[in-house]
């Protein structure tokens, strides 16, 4: 049964009942439930959400210890998707009714100092602080039946029918774009070409070297691959990543647990003559970024830091070994610029120039949405497709 994209005005201005998988304790399989989503407020859009999909972001919020700071329990997961808008607040011009939009976690104003500069992609009207409602004034759009308060996910929510969105997060892309294609730009696939493009910069000849190989590693190499990069490689624990990483570009694999005596970063100076012109890390763990760095070539080697570190652990180098010319930067949402970089990449798309099929490795009906946990947790999934039931 296809995709709807029609959406009806009876909501409009009013509170609108649907269907959203609740998140209520940590780790445990979400609840499909009936919800209440209030009309958008001022500079806010309300979506009816067509396709979603599984971040690994999303494993980590849901697996949150309830004690930790970033933890907010009952919450509505997902912030990869695509949606059609059902209505806006006001001051809202830049979407219009039944138009359709893709929502960021990463807020871009247009206005500020740092979304006006080149040189960034954060913005310091809203800055980074973790928000458990709506971004201007911090409460949830959200209610059960029991009218109880449900709270937000990184300013998107897209676990559920309907979600309120504010217009700083959302991006409006080609109306005939492929539904179950534009999800992938909400996070991975973006942060991990971006990082290649945009963070690095990689070029024609080089070498880059991948610490993980999920869906932002994969996407860093077909980055690569794109720019003409002679030698991909792909460091992981599991082999079979392998033969999934040379669809998207990578030549070579190293697993960390078969080194024996040398270290992962020795054994990529030696593949490398020296080691790679670029590093990408994309797990989030402190003792791979300092190895991504070490495996990073004197002079000119460059290290991007992508994976979330979420253990409070210290990233430690030698700074001896900075002084020859290496360098290492951070790297969120991998440099992009929503508004203006994700409608370039979904033209790219279209255009045959960037490849987004080959990600999708399950498709499933938002009544199954847990079934896109068990094929993340079980390692069998770079991107889930979530169709919703409308």
């Amino acid at each position: 049964m296809p995709i709807t994209r029609s959406i009806t005005r009876e909501y409009i201005g009013k509170p609108i009942r649907c269907k959203a998988a609740i998140c209520r304790k940590s780790g445990e399989p979400l609840v499909i439930e009936e919800i209440e989503v209030d009309p958008p407020k001022s500079w806010e859009v309300r979506i009816k959400i067509l396709y979603t999909s599984l971040c690994h972001s999303d494993l980590t919020f849901w697996k949150l210890d309830p004690s930790a700071p970033p933890a907010a329990f009952p919450r509505i997961l997902g912030h990869e998707a695509v949606g059609v808008v059902e209505s806006v607040g006001e001051h809202v011009e830049e979407v219009k009714e039944g138009e359709l939009v893709v929502p960021v976690f990463l807020p871009n104003c247009g206005e500020c100092k740092d979304c006006e500069s080149t040189k960034s992609n954060t913005c310091s009207k809203f800055g980074s602080k973790l928000f458990f409602g709506m971004p201007r004034d911090g409460t949830s759009r959200f209610r059960d039946m029991n009218g109880e308060v449900v709270h937000h996910l990184l300013c998107v929510s897209s676990f559920s029918e309907y979600t309120v969105v504010d217009v700083t997060h959302l991006v409006k892309i080609a109306q005939d774009f492929p539904l179950d294609k534009a999800c992938l730009l909400s996070c991975g696939v973006s942060t991990g070409v971006g990082a290649a493009w945009k963070v690095a910069d990689v070029e024609k000849g080089t070498t880059v070297a991948i610490f993980g190989l999920g869906a932002v590693g994969l996407a860093v190499a077909l980055g690569a691959k794109q720019r003409g990069v002679s030698m991909i490689i792909g460091i992981d624990l599991n082999e079979n990543k392998f033969e999934i990483g040379k669809q998207f570009g990578v030549t070579h694999f190293v697993n960390s647990t078969t080194c024996k005596e040398k270290s992962v970063s020795e054994v990529i100076k030696d593949m490398t003559n020296g080691g790679a012109d670029y590093c990408f890390e994309c797990i989030g763990l402190a003792s791979l970024m300092e190895e991504a760095f070490n495996s990073s070539r004197e002079g000119w080697g460059k290290t991007v830091i992508i994976g979330v570190e979420m253990h409070g652990s210290p990233l430690t180098l030698n700074p001896r070994t900075m002084l020859r010319g290496r360098t290492i930067t951070g790297s969120l949402f991998g440099g992009i610029k929503p508004k203006s970089d994700l409608p370039l990449l979904a033209q790219k798309y279209l255009d045959k120039e960037l490849n987004l099929d080959g990600f999708i490795t399950q498709e499933v009906d938002f009544k199954d949405i847990n079934k896109a946990f068990d094929y993340m947790v079980q390692g069998k999934s770079i991107r889930c497709i979530i169709r919703m039931d409308h």
